[in-house]
């Protein structure tokens, strides 16, 4: 079998058609079968014959209907100018029932029975056949047309969701593309102060940015990485500025050893350790500590970058935090959150809060 073969769908639409059609009239023509064998003395033969007309004439008219209603194309109507349509045809496919129905009654009666029956006050007989006409048309338009507005609507949904998932996947990607340039744009910066003034230790930065950029492209792919993993993404560019500040810059870590398999955002930490150095460390002369904390706390992770400095209000919120707030935002749906607070020793602290519930190791 090839699995790369698609079923045909508009095969199994027209097979699912006739089998409702010839089973809903065999069902519905039982009726009538029943009446003329017991009223009207038809016998078992003309019993079955007129059993099996009545369910040719349901089908032949509904099935002129459907023709007739693809082709103009009523399915895809709003439903108040399908319903004005509605009701005249209604009437018209029950008029025709009757004429059918009345014609071949009178076939029967005359050209069988042997009875002389006037041909126009046959035609003419309505009651109670208009009724039953008005009826059977009415369930069955009423019914194909809520089947494929009901299809219609699963069909818009299920674009609808393909296209919400096309937009957030290109969303996402987006702000990963504007991410990662941000990043190497820093870390180029500190290897070109190294260059002149220690070319060897500006030869291990390079060495370190190549394997950064490339466990980091690798987990972009991903979307999600692990802590464990991002740490030592972390550890890595940690390493790597320490050559520009040296003694200047320092790392303290709380590290809840239970959360290390969990999922975040790829360069997430990274992105609050990075921002710690750029907006605190750098801006100090005798540097300072980065304390660096993941801890749980009731079912939401909490992963917390300390530095010292001060928050500039008159200054936006630089393009990596803006965008970690929104890859958030887009990940989570709403469930997650970034905050970056000043504290009265002096420290900002900068925190991401995930939930646990979504997270899967």
């Amino acid at each position: 079998m090839d699995i790369n073969k698609k079923p045909n769908i508009s095969n199994t639409t027209v097979s699912l058609y006739w089998k409702c059609q010839l089973i809903g009239w065999s069902i519905v023509s039982v009726y009538w079968a029943y009446t003329v064998y017991t009223r009207d003395n038809y016998g078992i033969f003309y019993t079955l014959l007129n059993y099996v007309l009545d369910i040719s004439i349901g089908i032949f008219l509904t099935h002129m209907y459907r023709r007739f209603a693809l082709k103009a194309k009523w399915s895809s109507l709003p439903i108040k100018k399908l319903l004005i349509r509605l009701v005249p045809t209604i009437l018209l496919l029950a008029v025709l029932y009757v004429l059918i129905n009345n014609l071949k009654w009178h076939a029967y009666w005359t050209l069988i029975a042997g009875e002389d029956k006037n041909l126009w006050e046959s035609i003419i007989y309505w009651d109670p056949i208009l009724l039953t006409g008005l009826r059977l048309m009415s369930i069955w338009i009423l019914a194909y047309h809520l089947y494929h507005y009901y299809q219609k609507e699963v069909v818009t949904a299920k674009e609808n969701a393909q296209l919400s998932l096309i937009a957030k996947q290109a969303q996402l990607d987006n702000l990963s593309a504007q991410l990662n340039p941000h990043f190497l744009f820093n870390s180029l910066n500190s290897i070109k102060s190294l260059v002149i003034e220690n070319p060897n230790v500006a030869r291990r930065a390079i060495d370190l940015l190549s394997d950064l950029l490339r466990s980091s492209l690798y987990e972009k792919d991903k979307g999600l990485i692990s802590i464990k993993n991002e740490l030592a993404l972390v550890y890595d560019y940690i390493e790597l500025e320490k050559m520009r500040f040296e003694e200047r810059l320092q790392l303290k870590t709380n590290i809840d050893n239970d959360l290390i398999n969990y999922k975040i955002p790829t360069l997430s930490i990274q992105l609050l350790v990075e921002n710690a150095i750029k907006h605190g460390i750098d801006l100090k002369v005798d540097g300072g500590i980065v304390f660096l904390e993941v801890k749980k706390k009731l079912s939401y992770i909490h992963i917390t970058a300390e530095n010292p400095g001060v928050i500039n209000q008159h200054k936006s919120v630089g393009l990596g935090l803006k965008n970690l707030k929104k890859r958030l935002e887009i990940q989570y749906k709403g469930d997650a959150s970034f905050s970056l607070t000043a504290k009265e020793n002096g420290l900002v602290c900068a925190e991401i809060i995930i939930p646990m519930h979504i997270n899967h190791e």
